[in-house]
């Protein structure tokens, strides 16, 4: 008899993949995009909703349709080459960008706010006192980090939920015309702001915990593993959607409260200080600032562990030098570092998606060793293009090709490339390079 799970162990894997996708770039970035999508805010949320949900939970489906893990995912790539996908990814979600971003967002919300005339002194400060306690306790390894995440949580979710109603009841302004590149083309930039996020990497990369903790419970059938992700997938679409939905109306009208402020961290601040007053921000601050914290944590252990187990260096001497490093990075500032991070999400991103994709359709490929190069290299080639653009290179010259001129040239070549992948090779020249 196959063994089925209660409601209430289906609720608790909805919340916790929930939690495993709430963090510093799920909150930060909606309001940012909700100020500048102004009255298109509607048509930008839209496309954010499918970068930063949609996908990360395709994704982690992809993982148990691919068996659970890395390696499973890309079985049909060269080891090198997976293994550097793999670094990269980690590099992107730990030292280089999400870790420190949690951490500077820690700073714009719970600190910064407090401050009378803050400086790169009290960054570099906060900096070396929040990854230090960061390290210490991902060098502990022991499961207080953990306790205090499954009240965090729960936390942080009640109080963006108070906020989302006070925004609602009582707006603190109107809402303005959209801006920039929100003016014409809302839907595909909300889609390409929902990159920040970052979550889609995640989720191929710790999608495996999430099937674990499925296996954990006895359930074994891999047809029953992914409905109950499904299940999971559905309940935290509703939470992470609830709370995009409350945050870009918040940026829609937060025009006569934020003047002047230059990252989604520090419209939250302004928001919840014309709302709630310093007490208000008091509490939200420390809530988000100890959830930037939980994050770092994981994030931090997450990226040890995997170095570990590439190099003769140990665990506890890889969470020093990724601690180190992200508490240099984070003194770039928040603005600095995701003006930075963009040109490499523009060009990653896109690969991403083209992986998930592929093992939906893999089982149709007749060669799909072949067929994953072929599409994986021709995502990859288009979103240099893109990445190459953003970084404000004349790109005049590519302005023919579809979507180019919105940041996603990629997109046609990569389905035109699947579709030819069904045709390329035969099951005889795949068992031969097997």
């Amino acid at each position: 008899m196959t063994k089925r799970l209660k409601l209430v162990d289906i609720l608790a894997l909805g919340f916790m993949t929930f939690a495993f996708f709430l963090g510093a770039g799920n909150i930060i970035f909606p309001p940012q995009a909700g100020m500048l999508a102004g009255d298109h805010y509607t048509a930008a949320m839209i496309g954010f909703l499918i970068t930063a949900v949609g996908l990360p939970l395709i994704g982690i489906i992809a993982v148990a349709v691919a068996g659970g893990g890395w390696k499973g995912l890309t079985r049909d790539l060269p080891t090198g080459v997976a293994t550097l996908m793999a670094v990269l990814i980690f590099i992107i979600i730990g030292p280089a960008f999400a870790a420190p971003r949690a951490g500077l967002v820690a700073y714009e919300i719970g600190f910064k706010p407090f401050l009378s005339a803050p400086g790169q002194l009290e960054l570099g400060a906060f900096s070396v006192v929040f990854f230090a306690v960061a390290m210490f306790f991902s060098l502990s390894q022991g499961k207080l980090i953990d306790t205090i995440g499954k009240f965090l949580t729960p936390l942080l979710f009640a109080a963006l939920a108070i906020l989302a109603i006070a925004v609602i009841i009582n707006p603190q302004g109107e809402v303005v015309a959209a801006q920039g590149s929100y003016v014409e083309n809302a839907l595909t930039t909300g889609f390409l702001e929902g990159y920040n996020t970052m979550d889609t990497f995640a989720a191929l990369m710790f999608g495996m915990l999430i099937v674990d903790v499925i296996r954990k419970k006895g359930i074994e059938d891999n047809k029953a593993t992914c409905m109950y992700l499904i299940y999971a997938g559905i309940i935290a679409a509703a939470g992470l959607a609830f709370v995009y939905v409350s945050l870009f109306y918040l940026g829609s009208t937060a025009s006569a409260v934020a003047q002047g402020t230059q990252n989604g961290g520090e419209i939250m601040a302004a928001y919840v200080d014309a709302l709630f007053g310093p007490v208000g921000q008091m509490i939200l601050a420390a809530i988000i600032g100890l959830a930037c914290l939980t994050t770092v944590i994981g994030l931090v252990s997450a990226c040890a562990d995997y170095f570990s187990s590439l190099t003769s260096w140990t665990y506890r001497r890889w969470v020093v030098v990724v601690a180190t490093i992200c508490a240099v990075v984070a003194n770039v500032g928040l603005k600095q570092l995701i003006a930075i991070s963009i040109p490499v999400l523009f060009a990653l991103y896109p690969v991403a998606i083209a992986l998930i994709g592929l093992t939906f359709i893999r089982r149709w490929l007749p060669n799909p060793a072949l067929g994953y190069r072929l599409v994986l290299g021709v995502a990859l080639l288009f979103s240099l293009l893109d990445a190459v653009k953003v970084m404000g290179a004349d790109m005049s010259a590519f302005n023919f090709l579809p979507l180019f001129d919105v940041g996603m040239a990629w997109l046609l070549p990569t389905l035109v490339a699947m579709g030819v992948a069904k045709f390329v090779g035969s099951r005889d020249d795949a068992l031969a390079e097997a």
